[in-house]
């Protein structure tokens, strides 16, 4: 504690703008957590922006998660010109997808992923790489149909989208 008042006085911490969380799913958390420090008592936040993600102090992140899904739809749909079109080749149009859609997953490290997010996850990409790699020609009946999953992996190997959001997630404690 005594090491902590040298830091504010180093720092120069601003008492009025330092706010602090808890982040507990016990419901009675907050009534138990206070912040003085010598005269000075800090101002409990119930929720703060952190890696630009809303975070609540019962950790709930489904409404941070929904409004960054529709983010990701906005973005898709802004961009879906692009990635259906014939002038451009696969490649051009999975790097669009890296650079443009994926990074608004930024902060996904602090989701709790439920098996519902997950599943949006999944169809969301599933969704944009069909519309990148296109129809394919049945061999068979020679009827133009959807890319089926395994020929999608085949097409774009790269880790999907749900393990690359865990393996941040796994990455973001330390």
């Amino acid at each position: 504690m005594r090491n902590f008042r040298k830091v504010l006085r180093l720092m120069r911490v601003s008492v009025i703008k330092t706010k602090y969380a808890v982040m507990s799913r016990d419901q009675t958390a907050e009534l138990r957590h206070s912040m003085k420090i010598g005269n000075s008592s800090f101002e409990r936040e119930e929720e703060f922006r952190y890696l630009g993600t809303t975070l609540t102090n019962q950790n709930f992140m489904q409404e941070e998660i929904k409004s960054r899904l529709k983010l990701r739809n906005a973005c898709c749909h802004s961009v879906q010109n692009l990635l259906s079109s014939s002038l451009l080749c696969k490649n051009l149009k999975t790097k669009i997808y890296r650079t443009i859609i994926l990074p608004i997953l930024y902060g996904c490290a602090t989701w709790s992923l439920t098996l519902r997010v997950e599943r949006r996850l999944r169809v969301f990409e599933n969704r944009v790489l069909r519309r990148i790699f296109g129809r394919k020609r049945d061999e068979i009946t020679r009827e133009w149909r959807k890319l089926h999953n395994e020929e999608r992996n085949d097409l774009f190997p790269s880790p999907n989208i749900v393990r690359v959001t865990k393996s941040r997630g796994i990455r973001w404690p330390g």
